[in-house]
C-alpha cells in the first residue's frame, strides 16, 4: 500500500462507493468520493420533481447480512420504516398475486390451464434439461415449460431485451435463488417462515424519504468526521499504477479543469467498460478488450401525478403482458406516503427497460408522458383524465447484462484485477454483477477489511449461488 497519510480514493457515491467510506472513517481512515453526477446513492438516489419524490425501480431494504442491517438502522433510526409488502403480476388482463396463491392461479388460469401446467411442470422433474446454460432452461427446470410461458418469458425479456435463449442462467441463480413451484406452493400455505426467500418476503424496511434519504445521511455523517469528502460532477481520468500498486488518479471537473491526486488505494464502483481504459500504464490488451464486450441495459422512469388519493393496495406490480412497453409499476404512496407532496393524490413510476440505442431512450418526454398515461389507462389502473402531470427521469448501465459477452469476458477481467495488492472493484457496475444494495454494500465492507487488515475476502464470492448465501446469517 502506499504511504497511508495519502487518502483512499473511491470511485463513485453509490451505496457500495458511500459505505466504503463511512467504514473507513470509522477506522479513521481519510478518504475522497467521486461522484460525476450531483446526487449521491447512484441507483438508488431519490429523484424529486415539484415536491414528489420517485425511487428509481423500488428498493426494498431486507438483509440477512447482520453489518448492513446495523448500518441501515444506526444512519436512519426513527426514519426507517417498516412496510408491508404487497404485489402482483398482470398478465393476459388479470392480475395475479405475487407470491403466487395455488387458487388464485387456479381461478384466473382456469382449471384445464392450472392443470397443463401442472403436468408440464411434473414432465420437467421427470425429464429436466440436463444442461442449465440460459435463463430459461433454469426456469423450465424450476417451473416447467408452461409457467415459464405464463410468467417468466415476456417480463424477463422486457427486462433484458434479449430472448431468454441468450440470458445466462447464472442470473437466475442469482435472483431467484431458492425459489421453484415446490416453495411457491409451500410458502403460500405455510408463509415465508423465516424469510427463507427474499423474493418473498412479506414486508420490508424502507426510508421515510426514500432510498436516498440514506445516502444524503451517510454523505452528512462522513463529511462530518472530517475524514471524508465528496466531490461531485467529477470523474477520474487517469489511474496511475506501477508494481501492483494504484500510486495516484488524475481527475477532471466539469469544467475541465484536472488535479492528480496521490492515494494510499482505490476502490471503485465505476462500470468496467469505462474503468479499464484508464490506467496508465495500460492494463494488458486481453483484459481491455474483454472489458469493453461488456453489455448494459438502461432504464427509465415515467413518474405520473395522478388525481386520486388511492389507486390501488400494491407497492409495485409486475407487467407481463406483451402489449404494452411498461415492465413493472411502482406505487410510490404504498412505500411511504411522505414521498408525496400532496396526499390528495397518487403518484406512480412507470419502469421500462431499453438500450440507449432504442428509440424509446430519445423519445421526446411529452411522448413518453403520453405513452405512460396511455399505458396505464389500458392496464386499467388509473384513467388517463386524471393524470395532471409527470416527468422522466433516465437512468444510464442500470443492469449489467449476462450473455455470452460476460461469461467470456469475467474470468479475464478478474484475473487482470487479482495482479493489484491497494485497488478494489465494488458494487453493481464495479464487478458487473446484479448486485441489490445489501451485496454492493458488503463487497464494499470486506474491500475495506482487505486494505486495513490484509483480510483475504473474496468479494466475488458475495451473492454467489452456493458461495454467498441470503439466508446465512453474516456478522463480523
Amino acid at each position: 500500500m502506499a504511504e497511508q497519510n495519502n487518502p483512499v480514493l473511491i470511485i463513485g457515491a453509490g451505496p457500495a462507493g458511500l459505505t466504503a467510506s463511512y467504514e473507513l472513517a470509522k477506522r479513521g481512515v481519510s478518504s475522497i468520493v467521486l461522484e460525476k453526477d450531483s446526487v449521491v446513492g447512484g441507483i438508488a438516489r431519490t429523484a424529486q420533481y415539484k415536491g414528489y419524490r420517485f425511487d428509481i425501480g423500488g428498493h426494498r431494504f431486507f438483509t440477512k447480512v447482520e453489518r448492513v442491517k446495523q448500518m441501515w438502522q444506526e444512519i436512519l433510526d426513527e426514519d426507517f420504516l417498516k412496510r408491508p409488502r404487497l404485489s402482483h403480476i398482470y398478465y393476459k388482463k388479470k392480475f395475479f398475486q405475487y407470491p403466487i396463491k395455488p387458487m388464485d392461479v387456479l381461478r384466473k388460469l382456469g382449471f384445464w390451464e392450472s392443470a397443463l401446467a401442472g403436468v408440464s411442470y411434473s414432465r420437467a422433474k421427470i425429464f429436466p434439461r440436463r444442461q442449465e446454460e440460459s435463463f430459461e432452461d433454469y426456469i423450465v427446470n424450476h417451473f416447467g415449460l408452461r409457467l415459464y410461458n405464463t410468467f417468466f418469458k415476456s417480463y424477463t425479456e422486457k427486462v433484458w431485451g434479449l430472448p431468454c435463449t441468450q440470458i445466462k442462467a447464472e442470473w437466475a441463480a442469482q435472483r431467484i435463488k431458492g425459489l421453484s413451484l415446490t416453495s411457491l406452493i409451500k410458502t403460500a400455505f405455510l408463509g415465508n417462515r423465516g424469510n427463507e426467500i427474499k423474493s418473498l418476503i412479506e414486508q420490508f424496511h424502507y426510508p421515510r424519504f426514500g432510498p436516498g434519504m440514506m445516502w444524503e445521511k451517510v454523505r452528512e455523517k462522513i463529511e462530518a468526521s472530517g475524514l471524508a469528502r465528496v466531490i461531485f460532477n467529477t470523474q477520474p481520468v487517469k489511474i496511475n499504477h506501477e508494481n501492483g500498486q494504484v500510486r495516484s488518479v488524475v481527475i477532471r471537473r466539469n469544467d475541465g479543469q484536472e488535479e492528480e491526486i496521490v492515494v494510499s488505494a482505490l476502490i471503485s464502483s465505476m462500470p468496467l467498460t469505462e474503468l479499464f481504459p484508464l490506467f496508465n500504464p495500460a492494463l494488458s490488451e486481453c483484459a481491455r478488450s474483454a472489458a469493453s464486450i461488456l453489455h448494459y441495459r438502461d432504464f427509465l422512469t415515467i413518474a405520473l401525478i395522478v388525481n386520486r388519493p388511492h389507486l390501488f393496495d400494491d407497492n409495485w406490480i409486475y407487467i407481463h403482458e406483451p402489449n404494452v412497453e411498461v415492465g413493472r409499476i411502482q406505487n410510490y404512496k404504498n412505500w411511504s406516503p411522505e414521498m408525496l407532496a400532496d396526499q390528495s393524490k397518487s403518484c406512480l413510476g412507470l419502469e421500462y427497460f431499453c438500450f440507449k440505442s432504442d428509440p424509446l431512450w430519445t423519445r421526446p418526454d411529452a411522448e413518453l408522458l403520453a405513452q405512460g398515461a396511455a399505458e396505464v389507462e389500458a392496464i386499467g389502473l388509473a384513467n388517463k383524465a386524471d393524470i395532471e402531470d409527470g416527468t422522466v427521469i433516465r437512468m444510464e448501465k442500470t443492469y449489467p447484462v449476462y450473455d455470452d459477452a460476460y461469461e467470456a469476458a469475467m474470468p479475464v477481467i478478474r484475473q487482470e484485477l487479482a495482479g493489484f495488492k491497494n485497488f478494489y472493484t465494488v458494487g453493481r457496475n464495479g464487478m458487473h454483477r446484479y448486485n441489490n444494495q445489501d451485496h454492493a454494500m458488503y463487497t464494499a465492507m470486506l474491500a475495506v477489511e482487505n486494505l486495513l487488515d490484509n483480510a483475504g475476502h473474496d468479494l466475488w464470492s458475495v451473492n454467489v449461488e452456493r458461495v454467498y448465501h441470503e439466508e446465512q446469517k453474516v456478522s463480523r
